[in-house]
């Protein structure tokens, strides 16, 4: 049975994509095409906040594009200095919320402990927050996307826990998207998340299942659920 992957490829050296192996195991033949290109916007802003991590009571972050333009941010010398020396140290000491394996893997590479991966989805995330924090102390610096869901935000606001976001990438349809998808079709979709699967039906496309977190198990359990496999 043929499965469309409508999202980027692993961008590790590493092995193949997870996703495309993981339903190779239970004989799917999966096709991967990437939906989305990504361009990084304030930077600078970024850094700035990164410098003063006495203001803000920790990190969030949603997606493995946030942490990557923290790793831009950390690319010339005397930044990564400073992040290395002293400013990786400091938030350190302060808690790191995530969302997904990738993302908590990102967030390891510049040194940071991530928390709450396991809770698979923005929803789930802002539960396990507001159980950590405490109303009304520091703000959450949260670096995201400009297409962020609100849940996270307002489940936040809801409990009195104070969220300052900043907007550090802008997302457009892949270039090759279209090209890609005439040679493909196929009447059953699957989606990996909720924000996937509200994109999807708002173009017209019908989602058979949702994956309940974001990774290639739960993705499969899925499809399997819907073909009574």
């Amino acid at each position: 049975m043929k499965v469309l992957l409508l999202k980027d490829p692993k961008e590790r050296d590493s092995g193949p994509d997870p996703y495309i192996q993981e339903l190779g195991s239970y004989g799917f033949e999966a096709t991967l095409i990437p939906v989305l290109s990504f361009e990084f916007v304030s930077l600078q802003s970024l850094f700035e906040k990164l410098s003063h991590p006495e203001c803000y009571g920790g990190l969030i972050f949603t997606s493995p594009r946030a942490v990557e333009a923290v790793k831009l941010c950390l690319k010339e010398n005397s930044k990564n200095e400073a992040w290395t020396k002293s400013l990786k140290q400091k938030w350190n000491a302060k808690s790191t919320y995530v969302v997904g394996k990738a993302t908590a893997s990102l967030v390891e590479e510049i040194g940071l402990a991530p928390q709450g991966e396991k809770c698979g989805n923005a929803e789930k995330l802002a539960g396990y927050i507001c159980s950590k924090e405490t109303p009304n102390s520091s703000s959450l610096l949260f670096p995201c996307g400009a297409l962020k869901r609100e849940v996270l935000p307002t489940v936040l606001k809801e409990k009195g826990i104070l969220l300052e976001s900043l907007t550090v990438y802008q997302t457009a349809q892949h270039p090759n998207l279209q090209e890609s998808l005439k040679n493909y079709f196929s009447q059953q979709f699957a989606a990996i998340g909720p924000t996937t699967a509200e994109a999807m039906e708002a173009e017209g496309v019908p989602v058979s299942c949702t994956a309940e977190n974001p990774t290639p198990q739960d993705l499969v359990a899925g499809i399997k659920k819907v073909f009574h496999l």
